[in-house]
């Protein structure tokens, strides 16, 4: 079966704003409020897709924001990891071997 490539145009305002043509947004499956990402090739072409968003745990959002606020208010709190530091970890994780794609077991939930 043969395919071919469907092409479309678009307009740009003066704000350099333009709107995504149907025949985009149904080959890409876009809905209102979806991202989109431009990937410019070295010949100059452009490649757009669709960013798959992401799922966030609000656990862990909830740590970063507070690390992130705990290292803005308190810069003098930074430390250079020093030798025996990275020595300590290292022997404190010899020999585990870790694969994070793999599911939690039962006892692990």
């Amino acid at each position: 079966m043969m395919q071919t490539a469907l092409e479309t145009e678009s307009t740009l305002t003066d704000r350099f704003q333009t709107t995504v043509p149907s025949v985009v947004r149904q080959a890409l499956h876009l809905n209102k409020k979806d991202k989109i990402k431009f990937i410019i090739q070295p010949n100059g072409n452009v490649m757009l897709s669709r960013v798959e968003p992401t799922e966030s745990d609000p656990v862990v959002e909830s740590f970063l924001a507070f690390v992130a606020n705990d290292m803005q208010q308190h810069p003098e709190k930074f430390q250079p990891l020093t030798a025996s530091m990275r020595d300590c970890v290292e022997l404190l994780t010899a020999g585990i071997e870790l694969d994070l794609d793999a599911p939690l077991s039962d006892e692990d939930e």
